[in-house]
């Protein structure tokens, strides 16, 4: 049974799962209709032109898993940022771990989507919120609404500093031969409220895992939002990571994207503006090799006047691993005095690795300060050379330039410890010891 038809007719079982007589189910039944009607994407899709699933769906992944798995701190501390304090939302296997959990509802709720989903208390939230800015038409995303249940749920009220990081943590433990995860997370941050989010997803085995993530967050009139990905999983594991982001009013909210591990990431990062002096931050660095493949596909929709975005993004390829940046800027007629700002840098370490860029800008408007750019190519030579001449190594010299080429991208991290832990993964990819932190 191919994967499609396994995932159409296991809507049904997921059925018995659920309260059917509850509003979300109507929105469920209509996006497994939306998938049965467009399948999986392909190349054919201009979205997905350099990006090939087919690899990915001869594989007969495990829905729901058999059993839920027991992890211990001490096994998987290395995968969180463990030397802050922080609320940490911890899945194994897709399911909630209280175990290595510390979530909150004083102040603000820090807790599961399956609450939200099911408590009277969160109803008038979901109703607001729920698939308001996914993009129903996309059919992966439709295939996370359609089996929507687990995953987590931030909402952060009006005024609110939150004291503390918030880590989303998503483990998969391999107890299943393979297995697909699709969770789905709701982030409501209130006028004036400030959060910082700390996202990961980690397999612990070499067994298949495929993950299809929804995140929805919603930024009220000047709030901040700092959200951080952390991708760096091993070589059979695969991501398609769905972020939808609504901006009022004078807010601030920014993602940073690390993609250093994984079989197949697929990033679409979307931001839809929604008041005036607003500030979008999109910013990411990659570093591959082997056969890995990273794709960004970002979209900022400037629908107001006076806002401003900025895209920096940075790409290390090796081997024969392959990269895309499909980056989009929308600007309406009516988003005068717009700011947009984009750039993609890329350096090939080996002859057969690749990139695709793609840079768009679509602008409607006539007063506007809008730039893209967008380069290619391999470590400056005379800069090499001359980094030898001093007493430097080759492979640190190199090491060294790459450190350099992504250091803007890190310089917006406004997280210490998380910094510190990205220096570290930036010299375990290199394979260098290089004792100082940008």
């Amino acid at each position: 049974m191919e994967l499609k038809d396994k995932l159409i007719s296991s809507f049904m079982a997921f059925e018995n799962r659920v309260d059917v007589d509850h509003p979300v189910h109507d929105i469920r039944s209509e996006a497994i209709k939306v998938f049965e009607e467009k399948g999986f994407p392909t190349k054919k899709d201009e979205a997905w032109k350099y990006t090939s699933l087919n690899a990915l769906l001869k594989t007969d992944y495990s829905v729901f898993p058999k059993e839920e798995s027991a992890l211990e701190f001490k096994d998987v501390k290395k995968y969180f940022i463990h030397d802050i304090d922080s609320y940490k939302i911890v899945f194994i296997d897709g399911i909630y771990s209280s175990h290595l959990s510390q979530t909150s509802h004083e102040g603000l709720d820090v807790c599961l989507m399956s609450s939200a989903l099911t408590k009277p208390k969160y109803r008038l939230v979901i109703e607001n919120y729920f698939n308001k800015i996914a993009q129903t038409d996309d059919s992966l995303t439709a295939l996370n609404t359609a089996f929507s249940r687990e995953g987590a749920f931030v909402n952060i009220p009006k005024g609110k500093v939150v004291d503390k990081p918030i880590q989303i943590v998503h483990l998969s433990t391999g107890k299943e031969s393979s297995l697909m995860l699709q969770p789905r997370s709701l982030v409501v941050v209130g006028e004036n409220a400030h959060v910082q989010i700390i996202e990961r997803h980690q397999s612990l085995t070499e067994n298949p895992v495929l993950t299809n993530s929804v995140t929805e967050i919603f930024t009220h009139k000047r709030a901040i939002v700092d959200y951080y990905k952390i991708q760096n999983d091993n070589q059979h594991a695969s991501l398609i990571d769905n972020t939808y982001i609504s901006q009022q009013q004078n807010s601030h909210a920014s993602v940073h994207t690390f993609s250093f591990g994984g079989k197949l990431t697929r990033n679409n990062l979307q931001f839809v503006h929604k008041g005036e002096h607003i500030n979008s931050t999109l910013k990411g660095i990659t570093i591959t090799e082997d056969k890995q493949h990273v794709d960004h596909s970002t979209l900022v929709h400037h629908a107001t006047p006076n806002c401003e975005s900025h895209q920096d993004y940075k790409g290390i390829y090796a081997d024969r691993s392959t990269g895309v940046f499909n980056g989009r800027i929308i600007v309406e007629k009516e988003a005068q005095k717009t700011n947009g700002f984009q750039q993609n840098n890329n350096i090939l370490i080996d002859d057969k690795a690749t990139i695709n860029a793609k840079p768009q800008l679509e602008i409607f408007a006539d007063d506007v300060k809008c730039s893209h750019g967008c380069t290619i190519g391999q470590l400056d030579e005379e800069a090499l050379f001359y980094l030898q001449a001093r007493g430097i190594p080759k492979k640190e010299a190199r090491a060294l330039l790459m450190y350099a080429f992504a250091n803007n991208v890190l310089e917006s991290v406004k997280i210490p410890e998380l910094k510190t832990r990205i220096n570290k993964l930036i010299a375990m990819k290199l394979n260098v010891n290089i004792g100082f932190d940008l």
